[in-house]
């Protein structure tokens, strides 16, 4: 097994912080950025104390949408991997304020179309930023789950990093905008053919649990009941219901299964459930020696 060097976009985050402690385990050098650098750790472990493996990781502070403020980072790096994105708009918040009506709050988040960089974030020049599309500056779908991803491996692509890993999602969910998931296909289809030097690998899991965020155990466990019940009829609930039907994952386990995907120089491409728990067993299994 040889060291690696990796960096990781939104490392601070509830994944981006396990993906950091898989890697710093096999001796790895971790270099994790975001725009507040070192992590909360109330909000992504069960304790407010840096765990002891937390300060072999170099902490950056860098803004996503501004790849100057990065791009340095990725100076011979192994491995980039993208951990970050947005679960839910902020349409809400003008609906809160009273800045905009219910309707309209809820027609502009369920709209079939949004603006995410202001352009193509594959016609920039080197280290050129992304300005939001939406004329209110909103980061949107497109701009966080898609634009910064495509732009961040080009940027990887410039300082010739091999691999880059995507932490896109299994499905979409009933409850979410469509276009959720649909940036999040545009991402990975895009870097796929546009950046075709680099191994790009696209984790999909489904719903991500741990007990150290308490109220992640019972929607895993109506998850998993619910992946229970689509198994029983063939898999036809997942167009219906999506994610929600898809089998819950422990954090720790997609953290292990991104690692062993740098690892294996055979991993490619899209990385669905089966093949992430299948990753994260060879990973337990190279632990125990």
């Amino acid at each position: 097994m040889s060291q690696k060097r990796i960096v990781v976009c939104g490392g601070n985050g509830f994944l981006g912080t396990r993906i950091c402690k898989s890697a710093v385990s096999r001796g790895w050098d971790v270099t994790s950025f975001s725009r507040s650098g070192a992590p909360n750790w109330s909000s992504v472990t069960s304790s407010p104390t840096p765990p002891p493996w937390s300060t072999s990781v170099t902490w950056e502070k860098a803004d996503m949408l501004k790849p100057a403020t990065y791009r340095a980072l990725l100076k011979d790096a192994d491995a980039v991997i993208h951990s970050t994105g947005i679960l839910m708009e902020a349409d809400y918040k003008g609906v809160l304020t009273g800045k905009e009506s219910i309707w309209g709050g809820l027609s502009r988040a369920f709209s079939a179309t949004k603006g995410g960089s202001s352009q193509n974030p594959l016609e920039r020049e080197e280290g050129e930023g992304l300005e939001p599309g939406e004329k209110d500056g909103q980061l949107t779908y497109e701009l966080m789950n898609r634009d910064s991803a495509i732009t961040l491996a080009q940027e990887a692509s410039f300082q010739n990093v091999p691999s880059f890993v995507y932490i896109s999602a299994a499905a979409g969910a009933p409850m979410l905008p469509k276009r959720y998931i649909t940036t999040k296909r545009d991402a990975e289809s895009t870097i796929a053919s546009s950046l075709p030097q680099l191994r790009s690998i696209f984790i999909r899991p489904g719903f991500l649990y741990d007990s150290s965020r308490s109220f992640t155990l019972p929607i895993a466990f109506a998850g998993a009941a619910g992946n229970m019940v689509n198994s029983m009829v063939g898999g036809r609930l997942t167009a219906l219901a999506g994610a929600a039907v898809e089998k819950p994952l422990k954090a720790d386990v997609v953290a292990e299964a991104v690692i062993e995907a740098i690892e294996d120089d055979g991993v490619k491409g899209v990385v669905a459930t089966q093949r992430i728990e299948d990753l994260a067993n060879i990973a337990w299994r190279r632990g125990m020696l």
